[in-house]
């Protein structure tokens, strides 16, 4: 780990975690508490975020209580021990008695700044300062290396919990809270100020901008969103002008990513934002480093691979994805129905692999390349899972509205809204609501939560986002697809 940290820092807890730290922190006769735990880091290609999830729990003798809570040095070096057995970084936690984001008193500071050179040392890796208010409201910051023997702390931008719901405390300084604007009164009349602020200060990633992904775009732009992340290769092509949002024969040939920039430039009602364009697959690192920048992700693609890539995010790097489907049936080449779902996986949610919305054979399949060549796809049944790929716009747009409510119902948390797996049937035209379920118990996503990437990485060589790439730097190719 380099001296300089990135410039931006955060940190996340899975539901149950913060569930189980916080009832030793916040206590109910008032004291304040102590406690260290283990976090693993998670490198987006912009952010850095401590994955918190083992806690150390104190023993007898440890620690000190008098109103104020102060450790004993056997404490901290049985867990400098176990961070550096595990190759862990180590988080130093502890309460105050108020509500909402907390400082640091002289204290705070003397006690951290004594820990953070043995700590470096021995873990390769900065260490961590968290505080919980009485509310159950995070606040965090990383020290920083500044010279020999000298230590800074540097704040983080936002402290992510996610579970069921999606609870993140931003530092306001540093993301600072949406200005009040007309634009979106009636939004916020709906879910309150407090939720909208959350809402507005996600940073929101769109995994796929086609059809579904950039009706996505739109809705969250006139929400209110403020920073947006666009992951897609693709460039807008004849076959798609009959469903993807905004775009004319004039954008044969555009890039999906700046299609969708130009939609929400177009559509914001926020007073600022960023939109980020990053016009490679999630499968490929640039893609894959992008994500992990995000707090939420939307799942809009149609193929296993990224979609194994995503629901990894969601339990090892603790960023939940809000996933949608759509099928279309036919027999005897006459449409016979269709089915959409969305559903929204994490930490105490079932996972995409065991709602079946992507089987890991297939994401082998299409990692060999085998999806992107005619040979093969030639050799199979006409009506063969690889080659379903019908669409029409009436169908993305009614499972983005459910994709966006599912965000909604998670980060807002708003009474009435949890929606658990949805599912609309054309025929006989019904929307079952499957609720929360949990994985099979052979199923690894509970294992891997907050291990980030230290066990394996999934990105590598992406076939037809290779063959995007020659299409697009091919002399004549590209232009070609420009209308006369």
């Amino acid at each position: 780990m380099p001296d300089t940290l990135p410039n931006e820092l955060s940190v996340a807890l899975a539901g149950d975690m913060d569930a189980e730290i916080a009832a030793h922190l916040i206590r109910e006769d008032g004291d304040e508490d102590v406690l260290f735990a283990l976090w693993t880091p998670s490198h987006g290609s912009t952010r850095l975020t401590a994955l918190v999830h083992t806690p150390l729990f104190p023993l007898k003798g440890d620690r000190q209580r008098h109103g104020n809570a102060s450790f004993n040095p056997q404490y901290f070096e049985r867990a400098c021990a176990e961070a550096s057995r595990q190759g862990c970084g180590l988080a130093f936690l502890h309460s105050h008695p108020g509500p909402g984001w907390q400082g640091m008193s002289r204290d705070d500071v003397a006690a951290e700044h004594r820990m953070a050179g043995a700590v470096v040392a021995l873990t390769n890796l900065p260490l961590l300062g968290m505080t919980v208010g009485s509310d159950g409201t995070w606040s965090a910051r990383m020290w920083e290396r500044t010279g020999p023997r000298q230590y800074r702390p540097r704040w983080c931008h936002a402290v992510r919990v996610a579970g069921e719901t999606l609870r993140v405390s931003f530092a306001d300084r540093l993301v600072p809270p949406p200005r009040w604007r007309e634009e979106f009164k009636r939004t916020v009349t709906v879910w309150g100020e407090e939720a909208h602020g959350t809402l507005a200060r996600l940073r929101v990633g769109i995994v796929g901008l086609g059809s579904v992904g950039s009706l996505v775009a739109e809705a969250l732009a006139r929400m209110g969103i403020e920073r947006f992340v666009l992951i897609d290769f693709d460039e807008v092509q004849r076959h798609n002008l009959d469903r993807l949002l905004g775009a004319t024969r004039r954008d044969l040939g555009r890039r999906k990513v700046e299609l969708a920039a130009r939609q929400i430039r177009r559509a914001a009602t926020a007073a600022r934002g960023s939109i980020r364009r990053v016009p490679h697959p999630i499968t490929e690192e640039a893609g894959y480093r992008a994500a992990l920048d995000c707090d939420v992700l939307f799942s809009c693609v149609d193929r296993p691979w990224p979609r194994q890539v995503l629901n990894h995010l969601a339990y090892a790097h603790l960023i939940p994805v809000v996933d949608g489907g759509i099928q279309v049936r036919f027999r005897r080449g006459r449409f016979t129905g269709a089915d959409w779902q969305a559903q929204t996986v994490g930490p105490g949610r079932r996972c995409l692999e065991c709602l079946k919305a992507f089987d890991p054979g297939d994401a082998a399949t299409e990692r060999e390349g085998k999806l992107d060549d005619p040979s093969y796809l030639d050799g199979l049944p006409a009506d063969h899972r690889y080659k379903r790929n019908e669409n029409v716009f009436p169908f993305s747009a009614s499972l983005a509205a459910m994709e966006v409510m599912q965000f909604v119902a998670l980060a807002t948390g708003t009474r009435g809204l949890e929606m658990g797996v949805q599912r609309y049937r054309t025929m006989p035209g019904i929307m079952e609501q499957l609720g929360n379920q949990h994985c099979e118990s052979t199923c690894d996503s509970a294992l891997l939560t907050a291990r980030g990437d230290r066990d394996f990485v999934l990105y590598g060589h992406d076939h037809s986002a290779a063959a995007a790439r020659k299409r697009q730097t091919t002399p004549g190719i590209a232009d070609s697809a420009s209308p006369p």
